[in-house]
């Protein structure tokens, strides 16, 4: 590839190492250090003067420093006369953050692309955005690519009972993302729904579903699924009057169950507690089932779908899916004690350091360093990327 250059930051090197070795040819030389005080430092070590510069950045544990850093590789660039600068983000930082959840929040993925425009950036590629509507935040072009056509091709080679399974989503957000690999996989799809209320309030005596009909005046069911797909959970404290209930977001960017939640099998006493009512709609028994989400931050939402896949639906396995696998806190060693969930697949998107792979052995990375670098280079030579979109490469 002539008159490009590719820069990695200092969040994700191995990925970066990954896309150029596919590129074939190396990295640009920069140099990136802090000085004393903590302030970032770059330098870029070669000529950009009419080069297309493509600057490869992806969110990380450090994520205001790395941050910083392409914002200020993006300023160098563009003060260094580059003829187009594309800042290739796999996992786009405060991408959580993309609507107000309370009245005097900011919608801090706006002012990150506002940043980036500001910085002088000419184009964003990023992957599985949590939020598609964020495209709309930037004044740029940006492609939000996909890593469904690698995670169907590595079902597809590595599930062999994959024909007889069910992808399931934890919230009701996940349900156009679920049914897209479902279709793809011509297999079918489930969606947990969870209904948090207060016992005093709405008792459910029952195991009726909601959006269903109620009983009839017989005393006999509308509805033919089985009782056994629902199931209560009871936290341990009460609630104040004043305090706002919390529900899913469109996003399904909160996690929906409680960790500090009791599974039980009977309906819970109706004193003055918070209850979560948790409904599969779907069919899971004797089948292999596949939770998918864009993001795994903390486990504890996908560690309860996943029990209740197994000990409530019986699931024959279960499966986490996510693209990227941020992992916060305690969340790895918790995956690998649960004894409901069989593996952990994610993409290499966001940076996992070696020690952190070494503490469960559920772990699969899906490489996707080739789709990257396959829409750098489409991107560069002025290529339609729209076969990304379908194709794993």
């Amino acid at each position: 590839m002539r008159r490009v250059k590719v820069f990695s930051g200092s969040s994700h090197p191995e990925l970066a190492e990954f896309i150029c070795e596919k590129l074939g040819i190396p990295p640009a030389a920069v140099t990136l250090k802090k000085f004393s005080n903590q302030e970032t430092s770059v330098e870029i070590g070669c000529s950009v003067r009419d080069e297309d510069v493509f600057i490869i950045q992806s969110g990380s544990t450090h994520v205001n420093d790395h941050l910083m850093e392409l914002l200020i590789m993006i300023s160098a660039c563009k003060g260094s006369s580059a003829s187009r600068i594309t800042a290739v983000m796999p996992y786009f930082p405060y991408s959580k953050q993309s609507k107000k959840k309370k009245h005097r929040g900011a919608i801090t993925a706006k002012m990150v692309a506002n940043l980036l425009s500001v910085a002088g950036v000419d184009h964003i590629i990023t992957m599985d955005l949590h939020a598609s509507q964020m495209q709309g935040f930037f004044n740029k072009p940006v492609d939000n690519l996909y890593a469904e056509p690698s995670i169907a091709k590595w079902i597809q080679d590595s599930v062999p009972e994959y024909a007889n399974s069910v992808v399931v989503s934890k919230n009701a957000g996940g349900a156009k993302r679920v049914t897209s690999l479902a279709d793809r996989l011509k297999i079918d799809f489930a969606l947990i729904h969870s209904d948090r209320t207060r016992g005093s309030n709405q008792a459910r005596c029952s195991p009726t579903i909601p959006g269903t009909p109620e009983n009839d005046a017989s005393g006999s069911s509308n509805n033919n699924l089985n009782s056994n797909n629902l199931f209560y959970l009871t936290s341990n404290t009460t609630t104040d009057h004043n305090t706002t209930e919390r529900r899913s977001s469109d996003n399904g960017d909160d996690d929906e169950f409680s960790s500090a939640a009791s599974i039980t099998g009977e309906a819970p006493s109706m004193d003055d507690e918070t209850v979560s009512v948790i409904t599969l709609v779907g069919d899971v028994a004797g089948k292999v089932a596949f939770i998918v989400d864009d993001m795994i931050d903390k486990a504890d939402s996908f560690i309860t779908a996943a029990e209740h896949l197994m000990k409530k639906c019986n699931a024959k396995r279960v499966y986490v899916i996510a693209t990227h696998g941020i992992l916060s806190n305690d969340s790895i060693n918790e995956i690998e004690r649960c004894k409901s969930i069989y593996q952990l697949v994610i993409t290499n998107t966001f940076p996992l350091s070696s020690e952190k792979r070494s503490q469960s052995s559920k772990i699969v990375v899906i490489d996707i360093s080739a789709t990257l670098a396959e829409a750098i280079r489409r991107t560069h030579n002025g290529e339609s990327i729209s076969y990304l979109f379908h194709t794993a490469i």
